[in-house]
């Protein structure tokens, strides 16, 4: 069963010349500041020319600042009449939730353990470690494995510099990867919450927040400036991109249940819902990935 984003927004964004019919929305957290919300839209909006957007219920214009966004309706109109304004085409990539459960993945699950032994998210140490048990602890990718060939052929393994001489796509580099809690790793694979390096490394949610991550800061021990295996930031950069994408524009992107109990049709369900195609295609790519590229 697929969620909608669009449900309990409290933000709403227009074209000015069309103040009936929303180009997306968002569900509003307190993290979210005036600056915040116009970082997302400059990812969202494709403009011949600069804008404002004017919140309508006070006729205000935003500024760059860190006050809190106020809930309402956002209009967005170009200073010239002769600048046009659209929503952007981006690419939103379908995710499904990416476990290590090849051999291929041994060595990344083990190199994000070594460097943050806790969840980055919420700041739980995982206090069996020095016995080896990792139970409720997820090495999660930043980049799903279930579109390694999008990374290829876009080249995204640029962003990995330390690459240690494996003959790999590096996609399985530790600078790809987070250490979550077995439900942050859900979440952020669901692309429910994000982190932006370009905001002090915030964590922003896009969903209700039942774990209370909202505002809180990415570990620094996985982003240590000097660390060799330090998450990259570009990779972090364009997850909070695609976090943008999937729950701000127009109706937002399908979420998608992750939980299929025992003896349930996990296919059937998959093949009823909504990018069945798309889905199915990642969820088969996921059970093959230990096929080597290279």
């Amino acid at each position: 069963m697929a969620g909608t984003r669009a449900k309990g927004r409290d933000v709403q964004f227009y074209l000015f010349s069309e103040p009936d019919q929303p180009l997306g929305g968002m569900r509003l957290n307190p993290s979210v500041t005036e600056e915040n919300f116009l970082s997302m839209l400059d990812i969202l909006i494709v403009a011949s020319g600069p804008f404002r957007v004017t919140l309508r219920e006070t006729g205000v214009d935003l500024l760059r600042t860190n006050n809190a966004l106020q809930p309402g309706h956002y209009d967005i109109r170009p200073y010239s009449r002769r600048d046009t304004i659209a929503i952007t085409d981006e690419l939103c990539i379908t995710r499904i939730l990416s476990r290590t459960i090849t051999g291929r993945h041994d060595l990344f699950r083990a190199r994000v353990r070594e460097r943050d032994g806790k969840c980055v998210i919420t700041g739980i140490v995982n206090n069996m470690a020095e016995l080896d048990d990792w139970r409720g602890f997820e090495a999660a990718h930043i980049f799903p494995l279930s579109s390694e060939e999008y990374w290829l052929q876009n080249g995204f393994s640029r962003w990995i510099t330390n690459r240690k001489g494996e003959r790999d796509t590096w996609i399985n580099s530790g600078q790809n990867g987070l250490l979550m809690t077995s439900n942050i790793h859900q979440r952020f694979d669901g692309l429910d919450f994000s982190i932006n390096p370009d905001d002090g490394y915030k964590i922003t949610c896009f969903d209700k927040d039942p774990f209370e991550i909202d505002g809180r800061i990415l570990d620094p021990i996985c982003r240590e400036p000097n660390g060799k295996d330090s998450a990259s930031d570009e990779l972090l950069r364009w997850h909070f991109r695609q976090a943008v994408l999937a729950n701000m524009r127009g109706a937002g992107e399908p979420s998608f249940e992750m939980d299929f109990p025992p003896g349930s049709d996990m296919m059937g369900e998959i093949l009823s819902g909504p990018e069945a195609g798309k889905r199915m295609e990642a969820e088969l790519f996921s059970r093959l990935n230990g096929i080597s590229f290279v």
